[in-house]
């Protein structure tokens, strides 16, 4: 996927270089030339430019891009003009930071439907990591649930999840797992690197170092990691 990123802060700059290293040719966009060096030499290209300026848009090739992401952090009313400029020039989709509850309102009345709020979304997180103890990772699907990543027991592993009575002791369903699993790369090196194994059943045995992602109610959630943790 072809994307392009106006705002090369440390939101813009983070994601460029996931969506790099995830496979995607992106094209980083900044007014400040030193936040442009930073990432000249890691992402497909950089370009110096104002992005509230319109007649500079001539020098990108915004036509090909499918994605454009207004990252813009320091100034809102840059970022509601680019994102203004990009409504008018592209029909690619449009991912733009906000900024506040006003800038929010903005986007919405220009009809960007995808809004993104780094520093809050970044908060709940930690908070859910917090909140749900010994899990790793976890993805809220509302208030309420959330699907989660937590490394089993040193006593778990060995056993099946039916051996364990999974569902019916933690009232959690695995939605898969993440192994360990050797691999022997070209070079004929072994190396460890972790894979998910589809999806398992009542006969799946767990293994030492298996992370579990699970569905189900946060308080589930939260009961099952303060148990892991003794």
């Amino acid at each position: 996927m072809k994307t392009i990123i106006f705002g090369l802060g440390n939101f813009g700059i983070s994601l460029a270089l996931k969506l790099t290293e995830t496979g995607n040719e992106v094209i980083g966009i900044d007014l400040k030339m030193e936040k442009v060096n930073l990432v000249k030499d890691k992402i497909a290209h950089t370009i110096c430019m104002d992005a509230t300026n319109e007649l500079a848009y001539d020098s990108i090739p915004l036509k090909d891009a499918n994605l454009a992401v207004v990252a813009i952090g320091e100034n809102e009313g840059a970022a509601i003009i680019t994102t203004a400029i990009l409504k008018k020039l592209t029909k690619a989709k449009i991912i733009s930071r906000s900024l506040s509850p006003i800038h929010d309102t903005v986007l919405k009345a220009m009809g960007i439907e995808h809004i993104v709020h780094p520093e809050q979304e970044a908060a709940e997180k930690l908070t859910s990591k917090i909140n749900l103890k010994n899990v790793i990772d976890s993805f809220n699907i509302d208030k309420n649930y959330s699907i989660s990543e937590i490394q089993i027991s040193e006593e778990m592993s060995g056993k099946t999840l039916q051996e364990l009575s999974f569902r019916q002791n933690y009232n959690l369903n695995v939605v898969t797992i993440i192994r360990d699993c050797k691999k022997t790369n070209l070079l004929g090196n072994k190396m460890q690197k972790k894979e998910v194994i589809g999806i398992p059943n009542n006969n799946t045995k767990l293994q030492k170092n298996d992370i579990l992602i699970v569905f189900g109610n946060n308080s589930d959630i939260s009961t099952f990691g303060a148990h892991l943790a003794g």
